[in-house]
């Protein structure tokens, strides 16, 4: 029998969202209370939506990559910055009347919890294990996103009627919602099978979102709370976590011997229809996404990507960022002989973390784009038509990072987007192994950040403690520096500088791009319009003014006028 529209459940979206524009909801969301609850079938199906749920899809719209403003988004944290001053990176974002955000993960979580429900009354439990552990992982990584941007927020485990007292309650302890996330979390990995088609979540995706929760909430409660058993509570499921995805095998480094150093730059633009890279391997030779947005030749992105990265240099990569990167000794440039300075055009490009020429264009580089001059033969002989690249622009800091080199027409790049990546669970490990004891093993360092650090970095010695007590660094400090240059652009790093409770003085202080006084930018960049630092940097925004408050987002004013016992955030008021 078909199932009459539930006008309570569909009533209770718009009560709790507080907008008719919840109702706009996506086709498979429209049908998903007539589907026939009795077919195993229609539990897949009803769970297919949640696929357009993740966080670098916004709206429908695709702002991924980290290079469009987004609640996580690069462009709100002190690595990348452009020509339009953004208020969340400046401290200076208000209350907001409506917040779609918040309106959309209420909506989302409603029909999780609608397939979640209606499961437990299905007869044959193996036959929707799988769209079970969907909802499961889709409901915790909703609801990670609700802690991450408000910290406390109501619990819903059931889809709730309209006239349900929990709507109009005050928001849960954020550590009741996490505790839901890591239960969720823990039963969808055993729910879901350990292989799956690409894009799809897997039981290594669900170990692997719960090393990422629990080292977030972990390090918040460490750093923020300084609630000491907490927080080991979380790392160590953190790490255990992360540890079940190391072991399971399924997943590794994406390295290939012919693009050898490239081969981080060139996993980023894997596609199938044409050749894209040297070696001319396409998206099934990576094995390290673990759980991606899929895209293929076709598809209209909502952003053209190759000439949002080089071409229009709407991306200002900071001095910040650029000084992030390690000598090829494995030492900071402050430490290392081997910095060149910052002189010359490109002398602060040599003997780096090969990485750095991965991800950043300098003064001089050939390279192509899907405007004029792309790639054809994928030999040498493609220099004949190429772009050179110029650096007297923006930040003097150029961007290459997710930039196709084959021709295409505009907006149709089609590689996937990681929305876990393997690299991140190794990270997190090594983060959760050393903040349980603040101290790590040097075994537990080469089954983790090595691991990363080497695949383009053959020869640079190894992170361990010898090397970070005879050189002077600090264990915790290199370890955030790798995840910071390993992750760049890929909407990780406010919530890193949240999470430690570093935001406040980081994000406080100038961003500045390239060194000007006294090197070869003052003679061939004399009209670059802007103050310098007393370093002689350039000045790309100032007077920033990031406080306690920004760690969370306002809760808009709309939901707080529906719901009187809603608290408001700390710091922020609506008189």
């Amino acid at each position: 029998m078909i199932m009459k529209v539930n006008i309570k459940y569909i009533s209770a979206i718009c009560v709790f969202c507080g907008l008719t524009s919840c109702m706009n909801l996506d086709p498979k969301a429209e049908i998903g209370d007539n589907l026939v609850w009795e077919k195993a079938d229609n539990f897949q199906l009803f769970a297919n939506q949640f696929y357009g749920w993740t966080r670098d899809l916004q709206s429908g719209n695709t702002y991924q990559y980290g290079f469009s403003d987004g609640p996580h988004s690069d462009f709100r944290s002190d690595i990348v910055c452009s020509t339009i001053v953004n208020a969340y990176n400046q401290g200076t974002n208000s209350i907001e009347a409506t917040d779609a955000n918040y309106n959309s993960l209420y909506k989302r979580i409603y029909y999780t919890n609608l397939l979640i429900k209606h499961a437990g009354n299905f007869s044959n439990q193996a036959a929707i294990a799988t769209p079970l552990g969907e909802a499961l992982w889709f409901r915790a990584y909703l609801y990670f996103e609700l802690v991450q941007l408000y910290g406390d927020a109501i619990l819903l485990t059931e889809p709730v009627d309209m006239d349900s007292e929990r709507l109009y309650q005050s928001q849960d302890d954020r550590g009741v919602v996490i505790d839901q996330c890591v239960k969720d979390l823990q039963r969808a990995a055993e729910l879901l099978p350990d292989k799956a088609e690409e894009g799809r979540v897997t039981s290594g995706a669900a170990n692997a979102l719960l090393s990422r929760v629990a080292l977030y909430e972990g390090t918040w409660q460490k750093f923020h709370n300084q609630n000491t058993s907490r927080a080991t509570e979380l790392l160590t499921i953190a790490k255990n976590a992360a540890k079940a995805v190391i072991d399971a095998g399924n997943y590794e480094l994406f390295y290939n011997a012919e693009l050898g150093n490239d081969s981080y730059r060139y996993m980023f633009i894997l596609e199938d229809a044409a050749q894209c890279n040297p070696a001319g391997i396409a998206k099934s030779a990576n094995k390290e996404y673990i759980m991606t947005t899929r895209h293929r030749d076709g598809d209209k992105l909502a952003l053209n990507v190759t000439h949002a990265v080089t071409t229009s240099n709407v991306i200002w990569i900071t001095r910040k960022m650029a000084n992030m990167y390690l000598c090829d000794d494995g030492l900071p440039i402050s430490k290392s002989p081997r910095f060149a300075g910052y002189n010359g055009a490109t002398t602060e490009f040599q003997n780096r973390d090969n990485r750095m020429r991965c991800n950043m264009l300098a003064n001089g580089d050939t390279f192509w784009d899907n405007d004029s001059k792309w790639r054809t033969t994928w030999t040498d002989a493609d220099l004949s038509n190429c772009r050179t690249a110029g650096v007297t622009s923006g930040s003097g800091y150029l961007c290459k990072k997710w930039a196709v080199e084959r021709k295409v027409d505009d907006y149709y790049e089609s590689m996937d987007y990681p929305v876990i990546r393997y690299a991140e669970v190794l990270l997190n490990y090594a983060e959760a192994a050393y903040e349980i004891n603040e101290n790590i093993s040097d075994q537990d360092l080469d089954i983790s950040l090595n691991l990363v650090r080497q695949r383009v970095n053959k020869n640079m010695p190894k992170l361990s403690n010898s090397f970070v007590t005879s050189n002077g660094l600090s264990m915790r400090e290199e370890i955030r520096r790798e995840r910071t240059v390993e992750l760049f652009m890929e909407g990780f790093r406010l919530d890193d500088l949240k999470r430690w409770a570093t935001a406040v003085d980081e994000m406080s202080k100038d961003l500045t791009g390239v060194k000007i006084t006294g090197t070869w930018f003052e003679t061939n960049w004399p009209n670059h319009g802007r103050q310098l630092d007393s370093e002689g940097c350039l000045i790309l925004y100032t007077d920033r003014q990031w406080s306690k408050k920004n760690y969370l987002l306002p809760l808009p004013s709309d939901q707080l006028q529906l719901n009187p016992q809603l608290n408001q955030n700390p710091g922020w008021s609506n008189k």
